[in-house]
C-alpha cells in the first residue's frame, strides 16, 4: 500500500484518464472468463500500450499482470490436486478470491 501511496505522490495530481486506464489494467482481466489467457493478455495489452504514457499506469498495468499471472499459476496446481479432490474445492476458493480481488483493486485505483 506504501508503494501506491509514493508513486501517487510522486506523480502529483493523476488526470481522469490515469486513473481509468490504471483500473482497466485490473478490469481486463475479466477477458479470461471468455478468452483463453485473456486474464494475462488483456493486462499485458493494456500494461504494453500506456506504460510509457504514465508512471501510475505502468504500476497498477504490472501489479494487475503480475497478479493474474499468479492465479493463472494457482489454477494450474489447482488443476493438478483435482486428482485427489482436494483441487475442486480450492479451485471454487480460488474463483472467488481472484473475482472479489480484481474488483477491490479496480474499485481502489479509480479512487
Amino acid at each position: 500500500m506504501d508503494n501506491d501511496n509514493q508513486v501517487t505522490d510522486s506523480v502529483g495530481a493523476l488526470s481522469k484518464e490515469e486513473k481509468d486506464f490504471a483500473m482497466f489494467c485490473h478490469l481486463s482481466a475479466f477477458a479470461g472468463l471468455l478468452i483463453p489467457f485473456g486474464s494475462i493478455v488483456g493486462p499485458l495489452v493494456l500494461w504494453l500500450m500506456k506504460r510509457e504514457q504514465s508512471e501510475y499506469i505502468n504500476y497498477h498495468g504490472m501489479e494487475a499482470l503480475n497478479f493474474n499471472i499468479t492465479m493463472g499459476i494457482a489454477g494450474l496446481v489447482c488443476v493438478l490436486l483435482m486428482f485427489v479432490f482436494v483441487g475442486i474445492i480450492l479451485m471454487f476458493v480460488l474463483g472467488i478470491v481472484w473475482l472479489v480481488l480484481i474488483i477491490m483493486a479496480a474499485v481502489k485505483t479509480n479512487d
